[in-house]
């Protein structure tokens, strides 16, 4: 009797907020759900989400991965500067925004896992590279996909018309996700599933209205 309560006692110290293990652990996670939030958003547009992981490094606001301290510089903050002003501009042309998807894949899965890479933190080296490249690149695709089949959708539908009001919504939402992923890790990784149950439940809802029509004329 004495034993097991004993070893209760042990198990519940281990559980505590104030042990060193618990602590890292939550670290560890936070850092992790923070790699891939700012993925997510790379998925939305590519060089904002790492402008603004590089002028919060620079400001000393957030730690960088050693591997990763050149996004941190001077000379990375002024050349994504000026690559992140040129790519929200461009997606607002007509044709090159749906140009600009077609190349933006492959290039969003590179960017999600240098951006969840670099945050990543104190993370054994395994487990960073695996969570930046599966999780990281994998929810980059994903982003980028959705939202590059409901601009190829309004390119159909509207001629175009409707998106600047989806390139709008894209930035939008890819500055409050990479704000709000410095400021609360959790609460950004919540609005990116939102985001994506949204999105995919707006497709659905296309694509059944375009087999309907079909359907219609036949």
């Amino acid at each position: 009797m004495v034993a097991s309560c004993f070893e209760r006692a042990q198990f519940e110290h281990t559980l505590t907020p104030q042990n060193p293990r618990w602590v890292s652990m939550s670290d560890l996670v936070l850092s992790i759900v923070l790699g891939i939030t700012l993925a997510a958003a790379t998925g939305l547009r590519i060089f904002l989400p790492m402008l603004i992981v590089s002028s919060a490094a620079y400001t000393g606001y957030l730690q960088l991965d050693n591997s990763f301290a050149w996004l941190g510089s001077t000379s990375a903050l002024i050349m994504l500067s000026v690559a992140a002003l040129a790519e929200v501009l461009a997606y607002y042309v007509p044709v090159i925004d749906n140009l600009l998807d077609a190349l933006a894949t492959p290039a969003a899965l590179i960017a999600g896992t240098i951006v969840s890479a670099a945050v990543m933190t104190d993370v054994p080296p395994m487990v960073k590279w695996t969570a930046a490249v599966i999780a990281g690149g994998g929810i980059a695709g994903l982003t980028q996909g959705l939202t590059g089949i409901l601009r190829a959708h309004s390119t159909v539908l509207t001629g175009g018309l409707g998106n600047p009001v989806i390139a709008t919504a894209e930035l939008g939402g890819v500055l409050l996700i990479s704000f709000l992923a410095l400021v609360a890790p959790t609460a950004a990784i919540a609005l990116v599933i939102l985001f994506l149950l949204a999105a995919i439940r707006l497709l659905r809802r296309l694509f059944r209205g375009a087999k309907s029509s079909d359907n219609s004329r036949t």
